[in-house]
């Protein structure tokens, strides 16, 4: 069977709008072999990865684990372990970082508030504080979970690493596997696939200048899927490459297709139609499934723009 980041690319699969939807991310440092899941199929210990798991159910935080690119020997003695929460939501987005010796001590996290940007419990469980060292670039290496990810993702990290970009981690699932290799750049939140090292270096050296690369982008993972691809269309059509103005203000369901607002921190808004339909002709969506599927794609079909404020000179 071919890899199915061969085939999606065979096929020229969009990327706008696949990008995995999560308002929080919770990054733990776990050194070792990962699992197909890793929060219960590593060197972690389960019981606290179901704990986290189950905690962060229906809270839009998004938990999963890291570590430095290389070889994954795990000597199985103590270790300081990073950790990372960012939020990513437009108007309050923010990256924290601690280190643990004590994994236990996620577990006096408030995963309800972090999702809804209140970071205080990160601070007062892990005496955490707000990061200030290089914007993090996640890339999805875990081979168990489909070898995409370790063919395409792995060699990706290293050269990342090699080259002396800063804040490079992989990590254990960003989604889509067929669009391999998939980077999360935090702590904006936008995602890529198919990505090539000198389109992330792009990313992170624009997160530094607050501004957004939008080529080989997914989307935002503070949206929906069909926001992801209309606030893509909307920077696309509007020139508007800042990080953190734009918002997804309304979605709304009409038949096969999606009406969504997008708003400006400025008082611009715009009504963009994205269509919304099966990807045929049908694919593998991972290289380990046993049939062929037809994900759902986000074609933007329309982007209108509704009223202009000017602003205060």
């Amino acid at each position: 069977m071919s890899r199915c980041a061969t085939a999606s690319r065979g096929l020229d699969e969009p990327l706008s709008g696949t990008a995995a939807t999560a308002t929080t991310w919770l990054l733990l440092e776990q050194s070792g072999p990962w699992g197909a899941k890793a929060l219960t199929s590593s060197h972690l210990d389960p019981a606290l990865g179901r704990a986290l798991e189950a905690a962060a159910e229906g809270t839009g935080v998004r938990v999963a684990l890291i570590r430095r690119p290389g070889r994954h020997a795990d000597p199985g003695t103590p270790e300081l372990r990073h950790v990372y929460v960012a939020h990513t939501v437009p108007g309050n987005v923010w990256l924290h970082s601690a280190t643990t010796r004590d994994p236990r001590r996620l577990l006096g996290l408030d995963l309800a508030a972090l999702g809804a940007g209140d970071h205080r419990s990160f601070g007062a469980a892990l005496g955490g504080r707000p990061h200030t060292g290089d914007p993090l670039a996640l890339v999805c290496t875990n081979g168990k979970r489909d070898r995409c990810c370790a063919l395409l993702g792995r060699p990706l990290a290293a050269e990342l690493a090699a080259s002396g970009v800063g804040g490079v981690w992989e990590v254990t699932h960003l989604g889509g596997h067929r669009f391999s290799p998939t980077v999360l750049v935090l702590p904006y939140g936008y995602a890529y696939g198919r990505a090539e090292a000198d389109t992330i270096r792009k990313a992170l050296h624009g997160v530094q200048q607050g501004r957004v690369v939008v080529e080989e982008c997914r989307g935002c993972s503070a949206w929906e899927r069909p926001g992801q691809a209309a606030e893509l269309a909307v920077r696309s059509a509007a020139g508007e490459y800042a990080a953190g103005v734009l918002s997804v203000v309304r979605t709304e369901r009409r038949g096969p297709h999606w009406e969504v607002t997008v708003a400006h921190a400025d008082g611009r808004r715009w009504r963009v139609t994205v269509a919304q339909s099966p990807s045929l002709p049908p694919r593998p969506e991972s290289c380990g499934a046993a049939v062929l599927g037809a994900p759902a794609r986000m074609d933007v079909v329309a982007v209108r723009e509704l009223r202009t404020t000017a602003l205060a000179s």
